[in-house]
């Protein structure tokens, strides 16, 4: 939803905060690019509260070496064939947009290791509660 879930931003503004160090993390996924301006992020951490990012590895590795403290959990689906199922199911890309995701989120899930906490999304209602569980053990500072 613009202006909360996303900003849309022109390409040359996008750019500029490129090249201000703005983004806490961005990359180009698809022939699009995404962010997360680090300036609201810190605001929140300043004030207490805590920070979810939904991002992908690039951009959880680009978080971890910005915020070292930060806590990262991977939602991992249950299987490959849950994987390929649920994707399929949003009808949302050609075949071969749904052959390019499938392997990029294939190859996201060889990287799950290096994260501090790794949720299988088996049961939405579990897998959340695991991660409520994870954020609430983590030192306040930690919280991101």
């Amino acid at each position: 939803m613009e202006g909360r879930d996303y900003r849309f931003i022109s390409a040359e503004t996008f750019q500029r905060l490129i090249e201000d160090d703005a983004f806490l993390e961005w990359a180009e996924v698809f022939g699009h690019r995404y962010g997360t301006l680090y300036g609201p992020i810190a605001e929140q951490i300043e004030q207490g509260r805590d920070v979810i990012l939904e991002i992908d590895v690039q951009g959880a590795a680009a978080v971890r070496s910005r915020l070292p403290e930060a806590v990262l959990i991977f939602l991992a689906a249950p299987s490959d064939e849950e994987l390929e199922r649920r994707l399929r199911a949003r009808r949302t890309e050609s075949e071969s947009e749904m052959e390019r995701r499938l392997a990029a989120a294939r190859e996201e899930m060889n990287q799950r290791s290096w994260f501090d906490h790794v949720v299988v999304n088996d049961q939405v209602e579990r897998a959340a509660a695991e991660v409520a569980a994870i954020i609430d053990q983590a030192p306040a500072q930690q919280h991101t």
